[in-house]
């Protein structure tokens, strides 16, 4: 059994014109919100993760960094993959095949349009436009992260801070 976890990043800061987008920080309520929903992980008794692995982008790092802390997951062994950022479909699931498959439960930190793209594409469950800071969870009946097809697919949840009245 498998367990894949995508999330998208939680807020970023407009606030910096000049700034590349790869740079942008989180803003306040990214702050707030990538720890809240790392604290709906231990809610549903998901820990310890097997690995965490996010784009470059500082907003994605930012994030994965703060639901480590949360999770006490060792921020220096998220898995920065450059081929995240900026990236189609088909190189988050290359990412995700290559996982090692001694691996059980993963999460993913990522971006927007492809991160909602890559958990309905995998999800036997329609999964709306994933917020910042959303949170979708698939499990897969194979051994193998090379096999991860819809047909094998249980939908787990999806949550985003929006639920919540923070």
């Amino acid at each position: 059994m498998k367990t894949l976890y995508l999330m998208r990043h939680a807020k970023s800061d407009w606030a910096h014109a000049g700034l590349a987008d790869r740079d942008r920080p989180l803003n306040e309520r990214g702050r707030r919100d990538a720890p809240f929903m790392a604290q709906q992980l231990l809610a549903r008794e998901i820990n310890p993760l097997d690995l965490l692995v996010c784009s470059p982008a500082v907003r994605t790092l930012s994030t994965a960094t703060l639901v480590a802390k949360e999770l006490d997951y060792e921020p220096l062994k998220i898995q920065i993959e450059p081929t995240l950022y900026e990236a189609d479909r088909e190189a988050y699931l290359d990412v995700i095949g290559q996982l090692r498959p001694s691996l059980e439960e993963v999460l993913i930190v990522g971006h927007n349009n492809t991160i909602t793209d890559v958990a309905n594409f995998l999800s036997p469950q329609f999964v709306p436009e994933l917020p910042t800071a959303g949170i979708v969870c698939l499990r897969f009946d194979t051994m193998s992260w090379k096999k991860l097809e819809r047909d094998s697919a249980e939908f787990g949840f999806f949550d985003f801070p929006k639920n919540y009245d923070l």
